[in-house]
């Protein structure tokens, strides 16, 4: 074994503090001893920002370990834990607490052991990338430079990436006919020899083929709504008749999913599709939003000096990412999800290209950049694996994204209602109506980066153009009149400056009069209806709708310039003029689009409602800060417009989940997806999960914990937790109660060696938080709702599901209207069980699971049990009943896993 690093090393956890000194003799400290050795001399540790929460010292600062792994194995995966480290090493983890601190030492010398190996794969680009970390005094570079200068001068990373190259558009699908039993043969090859034939899977993908024969007439898909149950293994029973497909037409599919763990899953399955990995890279492409790649252009600026601290630290570790990443995802792709919070996520939004100021061909490194060279794959691939959000915009923008796909499958299809409702929503608000100004005007104030002005950006059509330099001077003076930077301080002084400003401050001045506290909490948002506006409220909208209409005329004006331009290139359009004119059109077609809906909803005040929207005021707060102001409008059946924009272009279209149908079959189904939308020709396919959830599974109601008592649901979520010995996930809808749990029970169960984490408390992202929570089967975890979809935990790290409560949906005014709409309690109804069902099926995930599952509430209503799968015990009892079953089904898991165990 490599010796370790004669360096000290410190651990900290909820049990307790541990220091290392250089010979690796660890002791046992307390805070201040130990904050006080930290700020005198760096010590190794695992996960500064972390430990610094431990400590009670955010300010920590020392040799990361994390930071190390990230320099020296870029792209590649490793739990963030101790014992995570040492499977990445492959090196024997601490058995306890205590040495921890001493293990550090032996973590970093093998780590640092690479610089000496000669099969090194990442070594390219690592001398060069460590002399730019030690000009930013990286605390680990003292201790790399042994590395030996390459012989000849390394490559500089944007000369190291590929080129993507323009490919002829892909021809369109032959008309054919699948047979179902091919379908069901090629299932038979991708589920393997030997393995069990499921009926259920072999009835599901016979389905399924359904959608991919031709259609019949116009705006008519191919449509088929199919519910499976957990464990059918409705991926394979997809693909199957997908690629079958595939190989008869030339055509491409589509499938969409709502969660990136999905995404990530979908990524291995069709690997059985095409087990070449060359041929996989080139056949599937997953694709995201621009806001999820990294912009080289951004970097770039960040390398050379816009980044400075510990940000331009993060952007070095970027660079090296870059050089191997797959894709360049950032967000759920190989990058991993816990360096940027290493960093409190300081500079990484502003290394993606969150605020649309993309440049296109008018960027040096176009021809490298990852999102392009996505958008170029996706359009030559077989599977395109998109989330809901990017499959409606390109549906409803094809500009964006290229024409949408013939064939679309949808899964997690119980979630499409909420994508729909943020993607064809429409808000003017300050934070909305701010960015527009900068695009148009450029930073004000000292603001740094790269953004640049409309004007700025189009310099050279303005210098020849005489039309388009109207317009653009046109679209500057209008812009003059939307909120400039310090718009909350002025609205708080009630001194708005211009037309949009004046309106933000009426509906401030709205909500505030007519708005209610919910639950007299004054920390968070207020709104109120958009009904009977008084006269200041009308007045300021009729003069914002003129200040937007003298807006969006000179921005038309430029786009058919643009176009004009384009279409007629004169003599002074070289390929870099055409470049940035092409990225103007891009993003002026969005800014347009934007303001039209704010015109259609400023029409609303003073005016007539429009049935199939809501529309609403609100003042947006955080912990009582107010960050935002506007109007909102959503429509009231948001599936709506998927039926008309996404279903009604395509061919085909498979819409699946687990969990589609409610206790009223497939009404609820239809309303949640959409298909009653669609004009008859619409198939239903169901089929239940093979799991024997009477005896994997049972329900435990507790009647015995009120609503609202905070030490009494502490002390059930603990005691429930170190019954069944972690393996737990703790669900609840509002993060300040999550908190409040946590900070009572966690250093309790941590002295009985369970660790908890939780969502909104630890400074890691969920994703790597979940990794965490699957990698130790002592561990627990809490959160909230993006724990209660797309968590998959098989085996025994997850074994029990708590819930605080019946999970009502907020009482806001968009749900009041949607409730009136869809037959009231019924939609509650619908909308709760959706919720139960889907936290309930993170539980059982193999047929060897066994989980229980357990809910708060003592007046859990009969009418919602439907909301788990038939056969599932379901008892009501009061918590310390509740706490026997569980200690009871963990002795039993322990006595199968350890046939010598005995409790006695």
């Amino acid at each position: 074994m490599t010796a370790p690093l004669p360096l000290p090393a410190i651990y900290a956890s909820h049990v307790g503090i541990w220091l290392a000194d250089a010979q690796g003799h660890a002791r046992r400290v307390d805070r201040g001893e130990a904050i006080a050795a930290v700020a005198g001399t760096p010590h190794i540790l695992l996960g500064a920002p972390l430990t610094g929460d431990r400590l009670g010292y955010p300010d920590l600062s020392g040799l990361d370990l994390l930071e190390l792994f990230a320099f020296l194995y870029p792209a590649r995966f490793a739990v963030p834990t101790p014992a995570g480290i040492a499977a990445a090493l492959d090196l024997d983890a601490p058995k306890v607490e205590a040495d921890v601190a001493a293990f550090l030492p032996h973590a970093a010398a093998a780590m640092l052991a690479s610089l000496d190996d000669p099969d090194w794969p990442e070594r390219e680009g690592a001398w060069h990338g460590l002399q730019a970390l030690a000009r930013q005094r990286w605390p680990w570079a003292s201790l790399i430079q042994r590395q030996a200068a390459p012989e000849r001068d390394e490559r500089w990373l944007f000369a190291r990436l590929p080129e993507w190259e323009e490919q002829p558009p892909r021809g369109q699908p032959r008309q054919v006919t699948i047979n179902a039993d091919d379908v069901t043969t090629r299932l038979d090859r991708l589920t393997g020899d030997g393995a069990e034939r499921r009926t259920g899977q072999q009835d599901y993908a016979r389905s399924v083929a359904s959608i991919f024969a031709p259609r019949e007439r116009k705006d008519a898909p191919q449509m088929l709504v199919a519910e499976a149950g957990t464990g059918i293994g409705k991926t394979l029973g997809y693909l199957a008749p997908a690629k079958q497909w595939i190989d008869q037409s030339a055509g491409a599919v589509c499938i969409s999913t709502f969660t990136k763990a999905l995404q990530r899953q979908l990524a291995r399955e069709t690997e059985r599709l095409y087990p070449d990995p060359a041929t996989h890279r080139e056949k599937v492409v997953v694709r995201k939003g621009r806001e999820n790649y990294l912009c080289l252009l951004n970097l770039e600026d960040a390398l050379q000096g816009g980044f400075s601290g510990r940000a331009a630290i993060l952007a070095q570790l970027v660079a090296r990412w870059a050089a191997y990443s797959r894709d360049g995802d950032m967000v759920g792709g190989d990058l991993p999800g816990w360096l940027p919070a290493l960093f409190r996520r300081n500079g990484t939004t502003a290394l993606t290209d969150r605020r649309g100021e993309c440049i296109y061909a008018g960027c040096p490194h176009f021809r490298k950049c990852f999102i392009e060279r996505s958008a170029r794959a996706a359009g030559q691939a077989d599977i395109i694996i998109a989330n809901h959000a990017l499959t409606m915009v390109q549906a409803a923008r094809p500009r964006d994204g290229g024409a949408p796909a013939t064939r679309l499958i949808f899964d997690e299809g119980h979630h499409l209602w909420d994508a729909a409702d943020s993607m064809f929503a429409a808000a003017l608000t300050g934070q909305e109506a701010i960015e527009i100004h900068r695009w148009i005007l450029g930073p004000e104030g000292k603001s740094r980066g790269r953004r640049r002005g409309l004007a700025a950006r189009l310099a050279d059509v303005a210098s020849y153009d005489e039309a388009g330099d109207k317009a653009i001077q046109a679209a500057i003076h209008a812009a003059g009149e939307l909120p400039g930077d310090g718009w909350l301080a002025r609205l708080a002084e009630n001194a708005p400056w211009g037309a949009i400003e004046r309106l933000l401050a009426a509906v401030r001045g709205q909500v505030y009069a007519r708005g209610v506290d919910a639950k007299g909490d004054s920390g968070y948002g207020l709104e109120t209806e958009l009904a009977d506006p008084d006269a200041e409220l009308v007045a300021a909208a009729a003069s914002a709708g003129d200040a937007i209409e003298a807006l969006l005329r000179p921005l038309m004006a430029l786009g058919k310039r643009l176009d004009a331009l384009v279409d007629d290139p004169p003599d002074w359009l070289d390929g870099q003029a055409r470049a940035r004119v092409d990225g103007a059109r891009h993003s002026l077609g969005n800014r347009i689009d934007t303001l039209g809906a704010w015109l259609s909803l400023l029409g609303r005040v003073g005016g007539p409602a429009d049935p199939d929207f809501v529309d609403w005021l609100a003042v947006n707060r955080i912990d009582g800060r107010e960050v935002d102001a506007g109007l909102h409008r959503h429509w009231l059946d948001p599936a709506k417009p998927i039926a008309d924009i996404v279903y009604r272009p395509a061919q085909g279209v498979l819409v699946t989940s687990a969990t589609l149908r409610g206790a009223n079959d497939w009404h609820d189904a239809d309303i949640r997806t959409g298909a009653r939308h669609m004009d008859g020709g619409v198939q239903h396919f169901a089929v239940p999960s093979p799991f024997d959830y009477a005896r994997q599974s049972e329900v435990l109601i507790v009647t015995d914990i009120a609503r609202g008592d905070l030490p009494a649901l502490a002390g059930a979520y603990s005691r429930l937790i170190e019954a069944s010995g972690g393996g737990a996930l703790g669900l609840f809808s509002a993060i300040r109660r999550l908190r409040i749990v946590h900070a009572r029970i966690a250093d309790r169960l941590a002295r009985a060696g369970l660790p908890l984490y939780a969502q909104h408390v630890d400074p890691l992202d969920t994703g790597t938080l979940v990794d965490i929570f699957r990698a130790d089967p002592h561990a627990s975890l809490l959160g909230t709702d993006a724990l209660r979809d797309g968590v998959d935990v098989p085996g025994d790290s997850l074994r029990l599901v708590v819930m605080e409560g019946v999970p009502w949906p907020r009482p806001t005014i968009l749900h009041a209207a949607r409730r009136a709409a869809q037959g009231g309690a019924r939609y509650d109804d619908m909308v709760i069980r959706g919720r139960i069902a889907q936290a309930f099926g993170r539980l059982i995930r193999r047929s060897d699971d066994f989980g229980q599952f357990v809910m708060l509430s003592p007046s859990f209503p009969s009418r919602l049990l439907s909301a788990f799968p038939p056969g599932t015990p379901i008892r009501r009892l009061p918590l310390d009943e509740a706490v026997n079953h569980v200690a009871a089904a963990n002795v039993e898991r322990r006595k199968s896993a350890y046939p010598a165990f005995s409790p006695s």
